[in-house]
């Protein structure tokens, strides 16, 4: 009974540190941590062809294809569009709900959109087809 409960013990501490490393994606070049030690986010820049009305992320039916999850100030967000416009973001339930999702990062210098929240997975340039998966 005692080697059962450990091994559950074992178990949830592995499961959170899955979940704790999936809060951010390393290798993303959009997070940048300084020398003071305050964090620098970037998001991907607008097109410069013109953007229709943002889609709210409060709105029910706005991540029809999926939430882009991003890193922003204050930790990882799920945002109805990759720009994070203002109010297209929420805080995350990633962990929590499972939801079609794809993950925006910078990597090389350009921005992708990730199957996991891994730059060594499945990758493409977001100017390709999306790509996402229900997490």
């Amino acid at each position: 009974m005692r080697a059962v409960r450990h091994l559950l013990a074992l178990g949830a501490l592995a499961l959170a540190a899955t979940t704790a490393s999936a809060q951010f994606v390393k290798g993303n070049e959009a997070v940048k941590v300084m020398p003071d030690g305050t964090k620098k986010v970037e998001t991907p820049p607008l097109p410069t062809a013109s953007l229709g009305a943002p889609c709210p992320a409060a709105k029910s039916g706005c991540a029809g294809g999926g939430w882009k999850m991003l890193e922003s100030q204050s930790g990882l967000v799920e945002c109805t569009e990759v720009f994070a416009r203002p109010g297209t973001c929420r805080e995350s339930t990633y962990g929590t709900e499972k939801r079609s999702r794809v993950w925006i990062v910078k990597v090389k210098g350009e921005w992708t959109q990730c199957e996991r929240p891994d730059i060594s997975g499945k990758c493409i340039s977001l100017k390709g087809f999306p790509i996402s998966a229900v997490q």
